[in-house]
């Protein structure tokens, strides 16, 4: 009994075990009748606890790996939570210039009194633009000027991946590699780009002019493939065109955006096959009578 007994305080299986052995096998005063009974039910409720506590535990070792995966490197969305570094701190000096201050006031002014705060992610997105990327200090000050808790500027900036929150080149070159434009030869516009600027995607060129990323779906799936560059999208791409674009954005030029294959918007690539004339005026088909 003393052998059951250390296994009993032992807890879980050993316990189950010690109380199955002392029903089916007996020990010191043999167990009888009702009692012999009791224990196989008082065992059998003993070993579905410690089988309850095993999944649970099992369960929750699954939960916390979960969290402990590293974060993709792509773009805003690269990191899920701030961490402080040199360049990005709260201590670090953000302000905003004097001219988008009045952009600011201007923006509010859009919203009724109140509600300040419908205005954050227009002046993140102003924010990002002067300083070229979201450092948390600037989440910080947007806070301040539309007088909202920062955690609540911090779920939008986290949220949203084109918020930068870390430093971009100067050209952020974000190539569209979802289903249609994969299926329109993207991965060879996505390797044309790392030939040309000798870089990974998720890397940013030594003289900061060129990040790349990968990006999901933009948009502009009828012109695929596409990549967008800053604001610009350029489409119906070809190897040859995106190394084009990359020399002229290098030279300083801005170029052209749209569609590289000379076709007008997202018209058919052969022509226009309807909507060839122009609408007809208000009351066209309608009875004389009425």
């Amino acid at each position: 009994m003393a052998a059951i007994d250390r296994r009993t305080q032992a807890g879980g299986a050993g316990a189950c075990a010690a109380w199955l052995s002392l029903c089916l096998c007996g020990g010191h005063g043999r167990l009888q009748g009702e009692r012999r009974a009791g224990a196989v039910v008082a065992a059998a409720a003993m070993f579905l606890c410690a089988a309850v506590r095993a999944a649970a535990s099992r369960s929750m070792r699954q939960i916390r790996y979960l969290h402990k995966t590293p974060a993709c490197n792509s773009s805003g969305g690269a990191l899920f939570v701030h961490r402080d570094s040199p360049e990005n701190n709260p201590d670090t000096p953000f302000e905003f210039t004097d001219e988008n201050k009045k952009r600011i006031e201007a923006i509010i002014n859009n919203y009724p009194g109140g509600h300040k705060s419908a205005a954050v992610m227009a002046v993140l997105d102003l924010a990002q633009r002067q300083h070229g990327w979201l450092p948390i200090s600037a989440m910080n000050k947007v806070a301040e000027i539309l007088e909202m808790p920062p955690m609540r500027v911090y779920e939008v900036a986290t949220f949203y991946t084109m918020y930068n929150r870390k430093p971009v080149g100067k050209y952020h070159i974000q190539v569209c590699t979802t289903t249609p434009c994969m299926l329109r030869d993207s991965d060879s516009i996505l390797e044309a780009i790392k030939k040309k600027l000798g870089i990974k995607v998720g890397e940013t060129t030594p003289d900061k002019l060129f990040t790349l990323i990968e990006v999901e779906c933009l948009g502009a799936c009828v012109n695929a493939p596409m990549v967008q560059i800053n604001d610009n999208y350029y489409e119906d791409l070809t190897p040859k065109d995106i190394e084009d674009i990359i020399d002229e954005l290098k030279a300083g030029k801005v170029p052209k955006p749209g569609p590289r294959s000379g076709r007008f918007s997202c018209e058919p690539a052969g022509g226009l096959t309807s909507l060839t004339e122009p609408p007809k005026g208000p009351g066209f088909g309608v009875r004389a009578d009425l």
